[in-house]
C-alpha cells in the first residue's frame, strides 16, 4: 500500500490505536502500466488500501477500519449504543462523501502538491472550494457534541477517518482562516496531530 494515501493511512491509524502489527506491501496504484496485477488481484477496482488478515481478505478503508476495531482486542474505536455509534458513521460519510475531495483534491492538493510538480495552481478550483470547505467544517463542528472528539468523548473511528485528510488540508494556507471559524475542530485537529499513531503514521515517515 501507498503511506501518502488518505484511507492507507486511516486503516494503520486503526491498527496502531489497537496495537495491533502489520506489515505494509508498498504498491504504486499511479503507475504508468496501471495498478499491478497482484493489487487487481485482491481489490478489483485498483485502488488502496487491500486488506488481508489469516486469509481474509478485504477492501475497502472504512469496512477494514470497522473490520479491525471488531475482530482485535485493545480499546474500542465504535460505541456500542446505536444513536452514538450511528453519529461516528454518519461523520465518516460526511468525510468521505463531502470532505476528503474539497479540503484534500482541491485544496491541498492544488495549493501544495501541484506548485512542487512545477505547475501553476488552479485558483479558480481553490475558490469554488472554499465554500464547500465551510460547509464541510461547519457540519462537522456542529456534530461535535462538545467533543473533543469528532463523534463526543472518546477516540473513534470518525477521529482516524478524518485525521488523515486534516494533516493534508492543514498544511495549505487557506485552512487557518477556515478553521479559525470553528475552534472546536482546530483544537481537535492540535490535539490529535499529537497522538502516538498519528506521528508514527505521517507521510514522509
Amino acid at each position: 500500500m501507498a503511506p501518502y494515501s488518505v484511507y492507507v493511512r486511516a486503516v494503520r491509524l486503526a491498527l496502531e490505536e489497537k496495537g495491533v502489527a502489520y506489515r505494509l506491501d508498498p504498491v504504486d496504484v499511479f503507475a504508468k502500466d496501471g495498478p499491478p496485477a497482484s493489487l487487481l488481484e485482491r481489490q478489483p477496482f485498483g485502488r488502496i488500501p487491500a486488506f488481508e488478515h489469516d486469509g481474509f481478505r478485504l477492501y475497502e478503508a472504512g469496512a477494514i477500519e470497522r473490520y479491525v476495531d471488531e475482530a482485535f482486542p485493545g480499546p474500542a474505536l465504535q460505541p456500542s449504543a446505536p444513536r452514538e455509534r450511528a453519529r461516528v458513521n454518519q461523520l465518516t460519510s460526511i468525510l468521505d462523501s463531502y470532505a476528503y475531495r474539497t479540503l484534500v483534491w482541491d485544496i491541498y492538493v492544488e495549493r501544495v502538491s501541484v506548485p512542487k510538480q512545477g505547475r501553476a495552481p488552479d485558483e479558480a478550483r481553490i475558490q469554488t472550494a472554499l465554500p464547500k470547505a465551510q460547509l464541510c467544517l461547519r457540519a462537522i463542528n456542529d456534530l461535535m457534541d462538545d467533543g473533543p472528539y469528532l463523534a463526543g468523548a472518546a477516540l473513534t473511528l470518525a477521529d482516524l477517518h478524518a485525521a488523515p485528510m486534516f494533516a493534508y488540508f492543514t498544511l495549505a494556507p487557506e485552512a487557518e482562516a477556515l478553521l479559525a471559524e470553528q475552534p472546536a475542530i482546530k483544537a481537535w485537529w492540535a490535539s490529535m496531530s499529537r497522538r502516538p499513531a498519528v506521528q508514527a503514521t505521517a507521510y514522509p515517515a
